[in-house]
Order: C-alpha cells, then sequence, then structure tokens
C-alpha cells in the first residue's frame, strides 16, 4: 500500500531511506538544508526541498502534518535533531523515528515522544558482529533486548531429517519460521518437511535459546 513518508536529513543513511523507500513505489518528501545533497536524491524521491529541519512555518508550508511518517536522519546536529521532533510532534505526524548520535540523545529522544529511535551504525554493527561470529548464521534482526530473529544455514549433519526431528521447539524453546532455499520460502513448515542441505533455516527465540539451538541442535 502506497505511503507518504518525510525524510529530514540526507546524509548517507537518509539518502538510502530516500532512495529504498521510493523503491519500494512510495512517495517521498526529501528535506535537507545542503542544496547540493538535495539535487543529488531529485531521482530518488517524489519531491525534494532545501529547507532547515527547525524552521516550522517552513515545515507546516510542506503540508507534513499529514504524511503517515517521518524519519529524522540528522547527522551530527543533536540539537537541530531533538528540536524537530519535538515541532513534528507537536504538529501531529502520526509516526516520528528518528537517528540517535548518543545514548544522552537517545534519552532526550524518549522523553519527547519519537515512536522509534535508531541507531544504524551500532545495529549494522550488531548484525555484522553476530554474522561474523557464526559460520551458519546467515542474517539476524533484534526484535528487542533479548529476542531475535536468524537466519541459519543447515549443515550436512542434519540434511535430510525432518522437521520434527530437529526438536526446535521441544528442546531449544525457538520457533521455526521457515525454509528457505535458492528456488522456495516455506513458511510455517510442516514437522514432516524434510531439511536438507543448504537450506536456511528462520529461526525466532530468546538470544539463550537461539545460541543453544544453533550450538547444540545444528
Amino acid at each position: 500500500m502506497k505511503k507518504q513518508f518525510v525524510v529530514i536529513g540526507l546524509g548517507s543513511f537518509g539518502s538510502t531511506v530516500c532512495r529504498e523507500l521510493h523503491e519500494l513505489g512510495h512517495e517521498i518528501l526529501a528535506i535537507d538544508h545542503n542544496k547540493d545533497k538535495v539535487a543529488q536524491i531529485m531521482r530518488g524521491c517524489s519531491h525534494a526541498v532545501v529547507a532547515d529541519a527547525i524552521d516550522e512555518e517552513a515545515l507546516k508550508s510542506f503540508g507534513i502534518r499529514n504524511f503517515d511518517q517521518a524519519i529524522i536522519a540528522i547527522g551530527d546536529n543533536i540539537q537541530s535533531s531533538i528540536l524537530c521532533t519535538l515541532i513534528l510532534k507537536e504538529m501531529g505526524v502520526r509516526k516520528v523515528w528518528v537517528k540517535a548520535q548518543t545514548a544522552q540523545h537517545h534519552k532526550l529522544l524518549e522523553k519527547i515522544g519519537a515512536d522509534r529511535i535508531i541507531h544504524p551504525e551500532e545495529e549494522m554493527g550488531i548484525r555484522i558482529a553476530t554474522q561474523l561470529h557464526s559460520d551458519k548464521v546467515i542474517d539476524y534482526i533484534e526484535l528487542s533486548e533479548d529476542y531475535s530473529i536468524i537466519e541459519l544455514s543447515t549443515p550436512k549433519k542434519i540434511a535430510h531429517k525432518k522437521i520434527r526431528d530437529l526438536y526446535v521447539r521441544e528442546r531449544y524453546s525457538c520457533t521455526l519460521l521457515g525454509v528457505k532455499n535458492n528456488h522456495s520460502l516455506n513458511l510455517s513448515p510442516s514437522s514432516d518437511d524434510k531439511i536438507e542441505e543448504g537450506d536456511i533455516l528462520i529461526v525466532m527465540g530468546s538470544n539463550q535459546d537461539l545460541k543453544k539451538f544453533e550450538e547444540k541442535g545444528l
């Protein structure tokens, strides 16, 4: 379903969000005070304008309160990030996601009502470290501080086994969400389905249980 997003701050993170959402068919308004960055994003969004993130009148003139969601991706100017968040929340924007720079910045954004606070470098660092830590982990999504979804490659020793023989839930308290390979994605697989070498298991659970399944179940 097509949505309207406004992205404020066109550094590498903000520009990437713009282009990806635009590619997915959404309407994007991109805003930055730097005219060169605005010029560079023209083909990766629906509209792009030069404006100050804390110019309330300018933001109102763009009709931002009618957008489905705002992403504040301002780089190093923490003050502008906080003021922009406050302005958008007071304007009644439905959802405001904000890139945070520091722990203190995060706390302040929480206090003024940011709907989601993002740490792109930290989140990507965790995903990369998790993949580097284990040859079995293909990808990793953090759901909360204690729960995650991981994609695990299947080793030879479990090839041709039925899913029931992995005891994913019984022994490890994890949930097998799906199995995928080069040809298909099997969501909610049957206990009678067989695992083949090279299949990727999509598993959800607590970080502790996932680690136990990775080390002992595979």
